[in-house]
């Protein structure tokens, strides 16, 4: 069974009823731009053909029963509590519920009681980002009745709140724009500083987009992410004193500018810089290279993303690169490159689609004989965000 069947067999057997709904919300992976996002620069993630499902009843109180299949755990709290609510220590994922209801009330928003059982057919752990669907869904789900009149990109904030304040984990703002913003056939073009979008068509009759998950888990990324932040943060006040003018963000270097001073700064330092600074430009170089229809240039540019992201930024690690150079190596691979926060989690590759099959079945076993981790490849759609519909 999907995630959609599980999550409605679920609450049959927990709450002997049928469900009347269903809220849903995809994984998402960022085809280019990584690591900008911090620096309010600009990323390209698109929604794909993995889902989180929830299934529910509303309720005339403000209850909220929440049954996770995956967890095989309950969590109930009262929605009057939610302003004063603690953290569950016993069912840690039950905070993304909690901290989306804490949210939305901290906002003067009224979220609905409401029985509920969610199912995932996304990865947890991989880097596509499970946690702002969860949000995402059950924000939804909890506004069911009034979605329509709440912005999704003010919901998206929340979401992200949520995440930040509630459940204590500092993320940027793209996972949960993507997931609200989602749109079938389209990449979204995202200024991290402003929230503003494009919905960049990306759907080829002869190229489909391939995720490989490495099996590698992100060990250093928390710590090593911390230090990037910093060391951009240095770059950005170097640079505004030797250009003598008032620099917020590394998006606000072009690279020819760069090129003048950069022999001035700490090598580590221009290095960092160089990747935010030149991955900019190469999110927006990808985006004109679909709309032309150059798909051989966005290809380029992925490739040119990986080798950034290892050589400047150095978040890449022996199993991101093994699968980046399998992938390049296939003649039906028009570029690839790791995407996420790096030190492990997923690549994405641009395909022929004639040459798929060979793809899925040939680079698993190479990779695993390369590095003795099973990896699992899927074709990945660029697909709708966040959903509500009834059963």
């Amino acid at each position: 069974m999907n995630g959609k069947e599980r999550a409605i067999s679920a609450f049959k057997e927990k709450f002997g009823c049928e469900p009347t709904m269903l809220s849903s919300s995809p994984a998402r992976v960022n085809v280019i731009g990584e690591h900008t996002d911090y620096n309010d620069g600009f990323v390209m993630p698109m929604a794909i053909n993995m889902r989180l499902w929830v299934a529910f009843n509303p309720r005339d109180d403000e209850v909220v029963r929440v049954f996770s299949v995956e967890m095989a755990q309950v969590d109930e709290f009262e929605l009057r509590e939610a302003l004063s609510m603690m953290r569950s220590l016993e069912a840690q994922w039950s905070n993304y519920i909690r901290g989306v209801a804490w949210a939305l009330m901290n906002e003067g928003i009224s979220p609905c009681g409401m029985d509920a059982c969610i199912a995932s057919d996304i990865p947890i752990g991989a880097g596509l980002s499970s946690s702002a669907a969860i949000e995402t869904a059950v924000a939804t789900a909890m506004l069911h009745e009034q979605i329509g009149s709440v912005d999704k990109t003010r919901l998206a904030k929340l979401c992200q709140r949520a995440e930040n304040e509630f459940v204590g984990v500092r993320c940027g703002i793209m996972d949960q724009m993507i997931c609200m913003h989602g749109k079938s056939g389209h990449a979204l073009l995202l200024d991290c500083r402003y929230l503003t979008f494009e919905h960049v068509p990306i759907s080829h009759p002869s190229y489909v987009f391939v995720v490989a998950d490495t099996a590698k888990e992100r060990e250093l990324s928390a710590s090593e992410y911390n230090i990037r932040r910093q060391q951009c943060e240095e770059g950005v006040k170097l640079l505004s004193h030797l250009l003598q003018r008032e620099i917020k963000a590394l998006r606000d270097v072009s690279y020819e500018e760069f090129k003048t001073v950069e022999h001035m700064l700490p090598d580590v330092i221009r290095r960092r810089c160089r990747h935010v600074i030149t991955e900019n430009e190469r999110v927006h170089g990808f985006r004109m290279a679909f709309l032309s229809g150059d798909i051989v240039k966005a290809g380029k540019l992925m490739d040119e993303s990986h080798m950034s992201l290892k050589e400047d930024y150095e978040v890449s690690c022996f199993e991101l690169d093994v699968m980046v150079e399998l992938l390049r190596s296939h003649k039906g691979v028009i570029g690839a490159r790791l995407t996420g926060a790096g030190f492990g989690g997923c690549v994405i590759a641009l395909a022929l689609k004639e040459a798929v099959d060979e793809i899925l079945s040939s680079i698993p076993q190479m990779y695993a004989k390369a590095t003795g981790l099973t990896p699992t490849l899927n074709v990945c759609e660029p697909s709708e965000g966040a959903m509500l519909e009834k059963v």
